[in-house]
């Protein structure tokens, strides 16, 4: 049976189209492994409803043993167990519910499991008759549902009407960071020896860290107007920080910011506003222009549950009533995508964290005096993909990793192959049992 051969010219367009069609197979799997949440991406994920008729909760953490704490502005601290809410408060704080005043923060302490200690950082009045209010964080030991022997470990931050943080949140490094806002007088935010307008950096009992950027200061950074979320990059250990900009202070408005915290930096409220490219001061990584999210809770997405998400870094916003998704550089401080989701569907939010099962809780904040509440606001929500399998993840098999590399080297054998052919250093056809004609 007479053999088939290939000519030199056939051979080499057979390698160019082999050459052609894996770099377009390794586009494809570029553009695959790099997919964020988008169009109908939200479609994927399911949403239910984990705790409702509650009153304006503003923070949330886990126990090792399943509970789930959370508190509301009013003063109660309460708590979910078993996937029940139970009707009696874990305690009831005696808090001044000023504006944006009252019990807001909550951390539970990295080794709650043997020494159940928990933190808040609430509101109070000086005095029964006085109306100067201050903010302050104190430790409490936990038990059976109750809360005692409170340790006052940071007092006397500036509190007011508006502007109170309050985000309290324990870092890598095992100190307490705690975010305070200006209380509406934004001179503070510029005054190193004043708490406003800060991000604050303590011990767990209280204590100064001796590598805080201020001698004797609880002070890690300055500049602030009024952060409300922090959590930091799994990627790079960077701490990243939610801001709200002016509401008509000097007749600026919006202008919302996300910043990398540096200890001892200046972040230039009220002196500029935004990305100001001054160097006395650290510009955001995002400034959100003319429109105002008024960004709240933050966190940093880590786990497998929705794999478009990973390593997201997410944001609650109330007055943008929107979850927003950022994309941070790995190497560089830059935001490389943005993008809302769930926008206006379930009202002003106020804190999203993940939970130790994998899914996002997002509490709403629609009965605080700002939002329109429906009949079983407010609510916690927890985030879930829609399918169990569902993964945007492409197989590490498949991954440009693997793909790349074997394009280029058939690139290159198909190149010297036909190279080869036409300059005779191997005879110009070849038949397809191996044998050279």
């Amino acid at each position: 049976m007479p053999s088939k051969t290939i000519t030199t010219s056939t051979l080499s367009a057979a390698a160019a189209a082999i050459t052609l069609l894996v770099i377009l197979i390794s586009s494809i799997l570029l553009s695959a492994n790099a997919r964020s949440l988008s169009g109908n991406e939200e479609s994927k994920l399911k949403v239910e409803t984990v705790a409702s008729n509650l009153n304006i909760p503003w923070s949330i953490a886990f126990a090792p043993d399943g509970r789930i704490f959370f508190t509301e502005r009013v003063g109660d601290l309460r708590v979910i167990e078993n996937g029940t809410l139970k009707a009696q408060a874990v305690a009831k704080i005696d808090v001044a519910t000023v504006g944006e005043s009252g019990l807001l923060g909550l951390a539970l302490d990295p080794n709650f499991e043997k020494n159940h200690f928990l933190y808040l950082y609430y509101t109070y009045s000086a005095t029964s008759s006085s109306s100067t209010l201050y903010n302050r964080v104190s430790r409490f030991t936990e038990k059976q549902n109750t809360i005692l022997n409170e340790k006052v470990l940071l007092d006397k931050i500036p509190a007011g009407t508006y502007h109170d943080g309050g985000r309290i949140r324990f870092g890598p490094d095992g100190k307490l960071y705690v975010t305070a806002g200006d209380a509406a007088n934004r001179i503070l935010a510029q005054d190193p020896s004043s708490l406003a307008g800060k991000i604050l950096r303590i011990n767990s009992d209280g204590g100064i860290p001796n590598d805080n950027p201020f001698s004797g200061s609880p002070v890690y950074s300055y500049g602030n107007r009024n952060p409300e979320g922090l959590d930091w990059d799994p990627s790079t250990g960077r701490l990243v920080e939610t801001e709200h900009g002016p509401s008509g202070e000097m007749g600026f408005y919006a202008h919302d910011e996300i910043n990398v915290i540096k200890p001892g930096k200046n972040y230039g409220w009220p002196n500029v506003i935004g990305i100001a490219h001054d160097s006395r001061y650290v510009d955001p990584i995002l400034q959100t222009g003319d429109t105002t999210w008024a960004p709240s809770g933050a966190s940093f997405y880590h786990a497998d549950k929705i794999p478009d998400l990973k390593y997201k870094f997410l944001v609650a916003t109330l007055r943008g009533q929107h979850l927003e998704v950022l994309g941070l550089d790995p190497k560089e401080d830059k935001v490389v995508s943005s993008e809302p989701v769930f926008q206006d569907k379930y009202g002003r939010l106020r804190d999203v964290e993940e939970g130790p099962d994998g899914y996002l809780y997002v509490l709403t904040s629609n009965r605080d005096g700002r939002g329109s509440p429906a009949a079983d606001d407010d609510r916690i929500l927890r985030i879930s993909s829609s399918s169990s399998v569902a993964s945007s993840t492409v197989p590490e098999f498949l991954s440009w990793q693997f793909v790349l590399p074997f394009a280029i080297t058939i690139f290159v054998l198909t190149t010297r192959l036909s190279h080869n052919l036409r300059t005779g250093t191997c005879n110009s056809s070849t038949n397809l049992d191996g044998r050279y004609q």
